[in-house]
């Protein structure tokens, strides 16, 4: 039997998010997608996706916003967690001028309608060199697209409401793996330098680039962390 990993998306992304990297994995893994729940309050999200779960003992990815979810679901439920992987996410807050930014975002839409993602959008989520690969480009504005105005509005909400809760990440037990580009415009690297520190069950990968959507930018070099991960 497979052991299974649960994969939780970022905001705006569904489960084609994995496509690119099931192919290098889904030989030796049940990959479990996990929809990040309606809710504009992390407790509340984290309750619906421990109702959902019935194991007892879960090897955790999330990506982007669904890092910071499975960081809070981890650390409400520390028995329930046996590895976690953070994918272009950090457990931290994001900042007022961000916050601004966002509510911004939702004020335009109230006022003109919801449009999608536009090619200079995508553009900035993705590193240069794959600023020709149209399949790549479609796919991250078709699931924008199909997630829909009242996703996007209560995920956006939802962002408002991040804590930092690095501390409490750090008193965990288990193996924690941080994967993330040198420059992507959407991490928070101050967040990020608190785990720089030697701890025993912390480890921190790079890779050179502006990729934020690794999991279709860069699937067999994260595939590679984390298998390794689950030698872990």
């Amino acid at each position: 039997m497979r052991e299974k990993i649960y994969l939780i998306p970022g905001l705006m992304c569904d489960e084609r998010l994995w496509s690119r990297l099931k192919p290098f994995l889904e030989d030796k893994y049940e990959l479990i997608h996990l929809p990040i729940p309606f809710s504009d309050n992390f407790n509340t999200a984290s309750k619906k996706l421990e109702g959902i779960i019935e194991d007892e003992s879960i090897n955790l990815l999330g990506f982007s916003l669904g890092a910071y979810l499975a960081s809070y679901f981890t650390v409400k439920n520390p028995s329930k967690v046996k590895r976690l992987f953070l994918v272009a996410g950090t457990p931290g807050a994001i900042n007022d001028d961000e916050i601004t930014k966002r509510k911004m975002a939702i004020s335009q839409i109230q006022k003109f309608g919801f449009k999608g993602l536009s090619n200079k959008m995508v553009l900035s989520l993705i590193d240069e060199k794959n600023h020709n690969d149209s399949e790549l480009i479609d796919l991250i504005k078709d699931m924008f697209k199909n997630l829909g105005e009242q996703t996007y509005k209560i995920q956006m909400k939802l962002t408002f409401n991040r804590v930092d809760i690095s501390d409490d990440l750090k008193k965990l037990d288990i193996p924690i793996k941080f994967f993330y580009s040198t420059d992507d415009k959407l991490l928070n690297y101050e967040v990020l330098s608190k785990f720089i520190k030697k701890y025993n069950h912390i480890s921190i990968v790079s890779k050179e680039g502006t990729n934020h959507m690794i999991p279709l930018e860069k699937p067999e070099a994260l595939s590679s962390e984390i298998i390794k991960w689950m030698s872990s």
